[in-house]
């Protein structure tokens, strides 16, 4: 592989080889975005004639569209919210603190990731009917929050460890607490992963499927159940239409995300490179 790449020959076959695959893998994206502005009500592809009725039709008296939209937002949002508050105290005491056993509870915590999604959603129906909440956004919400949290916390942990913990050092030196550390050092430092996660837990909630559809009713349609009936009961080509939206609002994202870790990544180094030329002045006037 080497003696490859050290070659113009070998370096112009890896680069077409990865442009390839990349074309390859992007292809469905791109046959669900022109699909979704297609005359023909069957959805054909490539499309005879172009129109934008699909995505009008999103939005016209007696859609079920925007209710289910709606809701998928806001049980995102509720679930964002329960993630990014475990995500953070798990991340602090996997990190910032002696906490024992700590691979085995950071297993645990991750455990979510490597079971099913259909047999936590039956794990959750099972627990939430005899409650009665069955249909209830919050009950959805709390059920997307056992997938979402672990991403949270892999992805704050990751976060926090990569913050220079010097910093904190000389925070504590000057006599600050552990709040003051964690509000004025340590959170601001891990902004940019707070985002991230928030994102992606947002991410994995709004697109989640068979949690939603354990723990939905009738008048309770998150947008994926909803895509779901279109396609199983209906031929709906606005179904194209909301895909190409998702797709969308799933590349903003992680548009913001690359911005916010680079923004993150400045603000530390500023941080460190203050430090470096200070030092931290001892009483006897010597940097230490």
């Amino acid at each position: 592989m080497m003696q490859l790449r050290s070659t113009l020959a070998g370096r112009i076959a890896l680069t077409a080889a990865a442009t390839l695959i990349l074309l390859f893998l992007a292809l469905p994206i791109v046959v669900i975005i022109v699909t979704s502005f297609s005359d023909n009500a069957f959805a054909a592809f490539p499309p005879d004639a172009w129109t934008l009725r699909w995505y009008q039709a999103l939005f016209a008296d007696g859609s079920k569209w925007p209710t289910a939209l709606s809701l998928s937002a806001l049980v995102a949002c509720l679930s964002t919210v329960f993630s990014l508050i475990i995500g953070v105290t798990a991340a602090t005491a996997l990190t910032r603190s002696e906490l024992p056993l700590r691979s085995a509870v950071y297993a645990l915590v991750l455990g979510p990731l490597l079971i099913p999604n259909i047999v936590t959603a039956l794990g959750l129906f099972l627990l939430f009917e005899p409650a009665s909440m069955l249909g209830s956004p919050l009950a959805i919400a709390l059920g997307h929050t056992v997938l979402a949290s672990p991403i949270a916390v892999l992805i704050l942990v990751a976060t926090l460890r990569g913050i220079d913990e010097r910093l904190e050092d000389v925070a504590a030196s000057m006599g600050a607490g552990r709040l003051t550390i964690a509000r004025r050092i340590t959170f601001p430092l891990a902004a940019p992963g707070m985002i991230a996660a928030a994102i992606f837990s947002f991410i994995t909630s709004f697109d989640e499927f068979y949690i939603s559809q354990f723990l939905s009713s009738v008048d309770t349609v998150t947008l994926p159940v909803q895509i779901y009936n279109s396609l199983t009961f209906d031929i709906d080509p606005s179904v194209t239409a909301v895909s190409a939206i998702l797709i969308a609002c799933a590349i903003l994202a992680l548009a913001l995300v690359a911005l916010a870790r680079w923004l993150g990544s400045g603000r530390q180094d500023s941080l460190l490179s203050v430090e470096n030329t200070a030092g931290i002045a001892a009483p006897g006037g010597e940097a230490v």
